[in-house]
């Protein structure tokens, strides 16, 4: 090794979760140092939650000109231009890199690939950095392809189709997760003609059978066809088409199109980081394992983020880099609080959003719940948008009547779904959230007849009891 560098903290990785590890680390008054092997930015940015919402803000927007008839206006076809469309992610992405590489150069910044040589050293290229702690925050893939004759067949993966320049004339989703949900839904209003594949019953398999059940009706509605239940078997190429060989209750079933567009997943990114020279236990599939504390089983350790296989989620990789960073340099405990962290929202149309605990969690668990729910198509703003489909859900507990959940699936779900958080956070019931003064007339006050619904059931409950 050419030279030695001692750190009071390396941090392995610059996306979100490494770039908030640095800042905390940095702002303690630690020594930080910076390995990435590039490109600068992150996967939020350069693959990821930004140039897909750039795609999906003028895919939405050609569904709004094709549905404007029902509010009395007429138009013709709307033309789409993709290279336009493309160059514009180009240039916001670029825009939004710029400022993250901008932050990210004023660390000792180390290029390259890297590898544990112990506990205490890391190896990058010829350098070789030494340091009292690691925060590991390297990410994640998309997961290889499994399935026979794909890899030798051709198709997109997201990093390839958020890539594109020109849309497919028909296309077959592979997987029902929100990236497969999302970008699905893109290539069909941009004029593919769109086939989803998927094992289970419903889009969004783990989520809520209500909203998966919504979605999926959403989807046929505008045109996409839904496979449920269909295993894949195979792939295949002939004569310049792309099949795909499904197996359906016994009995096996052909689809074709121009393109495939393959998302079962993401797999954390450790390869050739030999985590077990630092007895870092890992996974290939879940990842490297850590507690709340974002420790490793080496307690000088931590990873963050993607990299851990749970919570693949932009604030939630920041939430704890920003932990990591601080036991890291101070020796703490601090240890992550994941009821509204794991609060996540899905850009379809329509939107879903989700804010502490699901229906099936508290099921899972067997937490004792009661439930509101009030549908987009009786609330009054709603009707006037034209915006009906879905509902908006809030569970709480029966006993005390704090909020422990709620869901929304539809118009501007990822906006309305604040206002749960909000109140979730300082711990408010049903009955007190029914009481906040809400603007009339809002997609907002919807929240209130579910609120109001748990209110009734608690208290009903409630004087049961009494008697």
């Amino acid at each position: 090794m050419s030279r030695r560098t001692h750190y009071d903290l390396v941090v392995i990785g610059a996306g979100s979760g490494g770039y908030a590890a640095a800042r905390t680390a940095r702002d303690l008054g630690a020594r930080v140092g910076v390995v990435d092997r590039g490109p600068l930015g992150g996967l939020c940015i350069l693959r990821g939650c930004m140039p897909s919402k750039a795609f999906l803000a003028s895919s939405d927007r050609v569904q709004a000109i094709r549905t404007a008839v029902a509010l009395g206006i007429t138009t013709g076809e709307p033309r789409i231009d993709m290279p336009y469309i493309a160059a514009r992610k180009r240039a916001l992405v670029g825009e939004f890199a710029a400022d993250r590489i901008d932050g990210i150069e004023r660390f000792p910044l180390h290029r390259g690939v890297a590898r544990f040589v112990n506990e205490r050293e890391l190896a990058v290229g010829e350098e070789l950095l030494e340091a009292d702690a690691f925060v590991i925050a390297t990410g994640s893939n998309v997961a290889p392809p499994a399935l026979p004759g794909l890899a030798e067949t051709g198709f997109l993966d997201s990093d390839a189709l958020l890539d594109m320049e020109r849309v497919p004339e028909s296309a077959i989703v592979l997987g029902g997760g929100y990236v497969g949900c999302e970008l699905g839904q893109f290539l069909s209003r941009m004029g593919a003609r769109t086939q989803v594949v998927i094992r289970g019953e419903h889009l969004l398999s783990g989520a809520d059978t209500d909203i998966g059940e919504t979605l999926t009706e959403a989807f046929r509605n505008e045109g996409i066809a839904v496979h449920v239940r269909s295993r894949m078997q195979s792939v295949r190429k002939e004569r310049g088409r792309k099949i795909v060989r499904l197996e359906r209750d016994g009995i096996a079933l052909d689809v074709d199109a121009e393109e495939i567009f393959y998302c079962l997943g993401r797999v954390p990114n450790i390869a050739g980081l030999e985590l077990e020279r630092a007895g870092v236990s890992a996974h290939a599939v879940t990842g490297i394992e850590v507690d709340t504390a974002m420790r490793t089983s080496n307690p000088r350790i931590f990873a963050v983020g993607d990299v851990t296989g749970e919570f693949l989620l932009v604030h939630v990789a920041i939430y704890q880099g920003e932990i990591a960073a601080r036991n890291a340099f101070s020796g703490g405990d601090e240890r992550a609080d994941y009821r509204l962290q794991r609060s996540h929202t899905i850009f379809t149309e329509p939107q879903i959003a989700v804010a502490g605990a699901s229906e099936k969690e508290l099921q899972r668990a067997g937490t004792p719940y009661v439930a509101g729910r009030y549908a987009f198509a009786e609330h009054g703003k709603s009707m006037c948008l034209g915006k009906t489909d879905g509902f908006v859900k809030m569970l709480a507990d029966p006993t005390d009547g704090r909020i422990l959940g709620a869901a929304c699936i539809g118009p501007e779900a990822s906006e309305l779904i604040h206002e749960v958080i909000v109140a979730m956070h300082f711990d408010a019931t049903a009955e007190q959230f029914a009481k906040i003064p809400h603007l009339h007339p809002t997609l907002a006050e919807i929240w209130t007849y579910p609120a109001e619904e748990c209110a009734e059931k608690i208290g009903a409950s409630a004087v049961g009891a009494e008697r």
